[in-house]
């Protein structure tokens, strides 16, 4: 990859907006009714915190018509270089064919999301399915430039998950931002949200009821542990959820932002060049590994001035 490539492509996603739309499902007992409440206030307030080009909005026990009201909107107010994420709090079901979404009235289907999101003109895309038994929405949410992550490996394990109360924490707490850019990407709020939840079964001794895993080919049944060698993780990992710190700062910014848009695409390349490292001749991937590097302490520096 040349700069003038990478250049190209930040010029591009300079301008995008970034869509968020958080669905809280019907939570039948009272109990439930609050975590789901908590959780997805708890997110609603991180992403309005990010800063940048960015659009909230969540949806409390919405009924199916809402939904595709909502979907509707976004398909003529979203451009194609915008990215959309769509977040799934609540109770799910599977029959063992069809995974359903609980909310008031008909449930909405995991083919039914799928079309919705299709409609969508976002060629980035992400959802996070947080529910019980969301591992049998894979496969019909699954699409080669759409990141899948669910909160149960599969249509089975139907307990209520704990996943959404970690995968909240993931978007404000600076332990997630691994690599300490100030940025959390889809990568890094699944490894951290999944580790969390290991570790609450862990606590209290319990077998763990829900394993989440992470779909970004388009034709796979989702990984606990994805990387390079399963070929799972690279658009996760060039997804920016939310900005922490000086980056939310920046966003916030109009002198800045343009800045943490480059550098934001510089990163991303640097994700994308070291998963396909493998492919690359030995000194070409260093020759662009080191011009990446150096051109991202440039625009790093122009931002802290």
């Amino acid at each position: 990859m040349k700069l003038g490539a990478v250049f190209l492509f930040a010029c591009l996603y300079s301008h995008a907006t970034s869509f968020f739309l958080t669905l809280s499902g019907l939570g039948g007992e009272p109990d439930y009714v609050q975590r789901f409440k908590m959780w997805s206030d708890d997110i609603d307030g991180s992403l309005k915190k990010s800063g940048g080009d960015i659009n909230v909005t969540t949806l409390a026990a919405p009924t199916r018509d809402q939904i595709r009201a909502k979907f509707a909107e976004l398909s003529k107010q979203v451009k194609p270089n915008d990215s959309l994420v769509v977040i799934l709090v609540g109770h799910g079901s599977y029959d063992g064919v069809e995974y359903k979404f609980n909310i008031p009235g008909d449930d909405v289907t995991g083919p039914e999301l799928a079309a919705l999101m299709d409609r969508v003109p976002a060629t980035r895309q992400l959802v996070v399915n947080t529910t019980s038994c969301s591992g049998g929405s894979i496969e019909a949410l699954r699409k080669p430039t759409r990141v899948v992550i669910t909160a149960t490996k599969s249509g089975t394990e139907k307990n209520a998950t704990v996943f959404a109360r970690y995968w909240a924490e993931a978007l404000r707490d600076p332990a997630a931002d691994t690599d300490k850019n100030e940025t959390v990407s889809a990568l890094e709020a699944f490894h951290f949200a999944q580790k969390k939840t290991t570790e609450y079964f862990d606590t209290q001794k319990r077998l763990a009821t829900e394993h989440a895993v992470l779909e970004d080919t388009g034709k796979g049944e989702g990984e606990r542990d994805p990387k390079l060698e399963n070929g799972q993780g690279r658009l996760a990992a060039a997804f920016p959820v939310v900005r922490l710190g000086a980056n939310a700062a920046a966003a916030r910014d109009p002198a800045k932002k343009e800045l943490l848009a480059k550098k934001e695409e510089l990163e991303q390349a640097i994700d994308k060049l070291k998963y396909e490292k493998a492919a690359v001749p030995a000194e070409a991937y260093k020759k662009q590994l080191t011009e990446l590097l150096l051109e991202l302490a440039k625009v790093q520096e122009a931002i802290e001035k």
